[in-house]
Parts: structure tokens; C-alpha cells; sequence
């Protein structure tokens, strides 16, 4: 739902632009109905296509909530009684919800979680985001494409605190420039909430005002319940502990997803469910290769656009390795200033001794996609050459990834 509400506010945004394309820009405001109704029809398509698909494949579908009776039994309690369901392979894939501090009560129209914001009930007017991770910069970005004057509250120094500083520094940047308004080094601590709006106290004295208040401050493992402790599944801080197999402790049960403790990502949970299903099957007794999580390419839907995979330059510094760092702005992309949009830049990691890419990052337009290049020649082993010597089309943004490999 997120995605399809930030294509929402790109549209925006690129309207809002249009004079920069030679067009007469008119003014669009969002339809809060309308863009409801989008949302809820994504989200019945893709229900409705992958539901389809199992079916055809012939798996039973149960909709209700599950428990663990034993080893190789599951309870489902449906809307028509229970079900029993005995199992030789069991897979845990329950997800995760946002986490709400002991400080803050969502009431789902003043006091928002991510979950209440797909999309809220009005577009808020002045809106307070708390924390600044990937969720917490992504719905800024969103709410300000909306018309929502947005605060920031950042509890270190810089956005994004497990990314590249050069990265968040270009994002903070953008912020900025459209009138985000940040506060660095703030914890929130409390919410004063009234009819007109909210006040967030910050640990430091400070205050935010808005007419709304979203937390985007991690999220927690949907783990109890389950019965997990009825079979001795081993937890740590409420995740499944996983091997690389992605079993638990019991051997034929697996995790997958948010549950696992690993990269909370769709791409990830999906290569997990991948993984087990070969090595339950016992396809894994021929050369197999592991999911490598260092390798997996992450996405950010923010304007401009943050992608990144593999090694990271400040990983490296920290680890005293030998790297070579090469970079190229948009700015000198000639499709970059074709589309009106020349942010960014390109950034590629790699071996200084064998050429070997190890990682990259990618700020603009279409980083997501362009991420994509690099994170096959990470997992690949392929060279900065190899890049280089391939042939892009032109004028095309893809090309600033051989610019910068060379």
C-alpha cells in the first residue's frame, strides 16, 4: 500500500514540474477517495492473482489463525470452527507489525502507526513523523508530495542512520530544499494530543506541533501466540532463530520473512521461501548456492530514489579493507537531464586488486531499478571491466553505471 500511495505523490510531484518539461502545469490535489479505492484495488488484484495461482497448484488455503499443537500438528481457528492439521514440514512466515512505544497511544486519527496511514482517514495538514529510517523517510517524502507540511524527528545526526552518510546527506538535502523541517539529535519521549492537533515532546526540550502524528519507529516480530515455545523453537528477542537453511531449532520447521530476524524485505522473504522449499525437498544435496544477505538490494521510494547493495564504503573504512570508490553524478547523464531530474549519483565499490564489485549505491531517478545491474555483478563476482564494456542503450540513465564503473 505504501508504494502504490508514493507513486501517487511522484505523480505529483512530477506535475508540479512540468513547467520544467516546457508544459503549462495545472493544479492537482489528492482525491483522498480516490486514492483509497487505488490502494484497495492493488491490493485485491494482487491477492486475487496470487491466490489464484495456488490454487492451480493444487494448495489447500485456510483462512483463519494458527497455532502449533506439537512438532507436526497445527490448530487453525477459523470463522467455522477448528481445523487440524498434521505437517511433516512446517513454515513460519507470520510477519512483523509496527512497534509503538510505551510513550505514545495510537488512537488511528490523531496518533498514527504506518498500518493507520494506507492512506488515513484526511490527508494531514501539518504531520510529525517519528523516526527516521527507511519507513520514516519514505512517508515524509510521501506526505510532503500529498501538501502536508512534515517535522522530522531525527534521534541521531544524520537521516537514515545505517546508510551511507553521502547518501543521507543527499536525501537530507532534498528534504530541505522542499521544506521538511528536521530535528537532528531529538528523541521523542511524549504526545500531547488535542481536537486541533498533537505536540510531540523531544528529550531535549524541544517541541513539535502538527495536526497529526505518524510513528515509524521499527517494527516487532508477530511471534507470540504461535505456540513456538511448546516445541522448544529457539527465539531471540522474538524472532525464529534460523541456520542458513533458514530452519529453526526444530529441523523441520522453518522461518521465513520479517519472523527470521533477517533483511525485512519482500525480496528476501520470497528467496527464503525459495531456499526452503529446495531444502525440503532435498535439492540442497547437489552444488547449491546459500542466500547470501549481504548481497540482497535494497530500495528506498523516496524523491530522488535510494537504492543499495552489497559492501558499503563506511563498512569498509571500519573494517581497514582496501577498496576503490568511483562515482558519477546524473548531472553529466544526458537521458538525466532529458527527464528534467540530473540528482544523484552513482557510486560502485570495488576490489582495487582484481576489479571485483562488491557493492554500489545509487541516488535518482529509477534507482531501484538501476540497483539491479550492480547487485548481479555483486552476487556474479563480475569486474568494473565488465560493466564498462557493456553496451547501454543511449540516451538512457544506465549508462552513468559504466560511467562510473570505469
Amino acid at each position: 500500500p505504501s508504494k502504490a500511495m508514493i507513486a501517487t505523490g511522484g505523480a505529483l510531484s512530477y506535475v508540479r514540474h512540468s513547467e520544467d518539461m516546457g508544459l503549462d502545469s495545472g493544479d492537482s490535489v489528492v482525491d483522498i477517495g480516490a486514492l483509497r479505492h487505488r490502494v484497495q484495488a492493488i491490493e485485491a488484484r494482487l491477492e486475487r492473482s496470487i491466490t489464484e495461482l495456488l490454487q492451480s497448484q493444487n494448495v489447500r488455503l485456510i483462512r483463519g489463525r494458527g497455532t502449533l499443537k506439537g512438532a507436526h500438528e497445527i490448530v487453525a481457528e477459523t470463522d467455522h470452527g477448528l481445523i487440524e492439521i498434521s505437517a511433516d514440514i512446517i513454515v513460519l512466515a507470520t510477519g512483523s507489525r509496527p512497534r509503538i512505544p510505551e510513550w505514545a497511544v495510537p488512537d488511528g486519527n490523531r496518533v498514527l502507526t504506518t498500518r493507520d496511514a494506507y492512506p488515513p482517514p484526511q490527508i494531514p495538514e501539518q504531520l510529525v513523523v517519528i523516526g527516521s529510517g527507511v519507513t520514516g523517510v519514505e512517508f515524509v517524502h510521501m506526505f510532503k508530495s500529498f501538501g502536508s507540511e512534515v517535522t522530522l524527528i531525527v534521534s541521531r545526526q544524520q537521516v537514515l542512520p545505517s546508510k551511507d552518510p553521502e547518501v543521507a546527506a543527499a536525501l537530507e538535502a532534498d528534504f530541505l530544499s522542499r521544506g521538511v523541517r528536521l530535528l537532528k539529535g531529538a528523541r521523542a519521549e511524549h504526545i500531547d494530543r488535542n481536537d486541533d492537533g498533537v505536540v510531540v515532546h523531544c528529550d531535549d526540550g524541544r517541541q513539535a506541533k502538527g495536526s497529526h502524528a505518524l510513528l515509524a519507529v521499527g517494527s516487532i516480530p508477530n511471534s507470540d501466540g504461535l505456540g513456538l515455545d511448546s516445541v522448544g523453537i529457539e527465539l531471540r528477542d522474538g524472532y525464529v532463530v534460523i541456520d542458513h537453511n533458514c530452519r529453526s531449532s526444530v529441523a523441520h520447521i522453518y522461518a521465513a520473512g520479517d519472523l527470521s530476524g533477517k533483511l525485512p524485505l519482500s525480496s528476501v522473504g520470497a528467496m527464503q521461501g525459495r531456499k526452503i522449499a529446495e531444502h525440503a525437498l532435498g535439492m540442497h544435496e547437489r552444488p547449491h548456492r546459500h542466500l547470501d544477505y549481504d548481497k540482497a538490494a535494497s530500495a528506498i521510494f523516496t524523491e530522488p530514489e535510494i537504492a543499495d547493495v552489497g559492501l558499503a564504503e563506511v563498512d569498509a573504512f571500519a573494517e581497514g579493507r582496501k577498496i576503490r570508490v568511483t562515482k558519477v553524478p546524473f548531472a553529466v547523464s544526458a537521458r538525466a537531464l532529458i527527464d528534467g531530474d540530473p540528482r544523484g549519483f552513482v557510486k560502485i565499490i570495488s576490489d582495487p586488486a582484481t576489479g571485483v564489485v562488491l557493492g554500489g549505491s545509487i541516488v535518482g531517478r529509477h534507482a531501484a531499478e538501476l540497483i539491479s545491474v550492480i547487485a548481479l555483478a555483486v552476487t556474479a563476482g563480475l569486474t568494473v571491466t565488465d560493466i564498462v564494456e557493456s553496451l547501454f542503450a543511449h540516451p538512457s540513465l544506465a549508462e552513468a553505471l559504466a560511467e562510473a564503473a570505469d
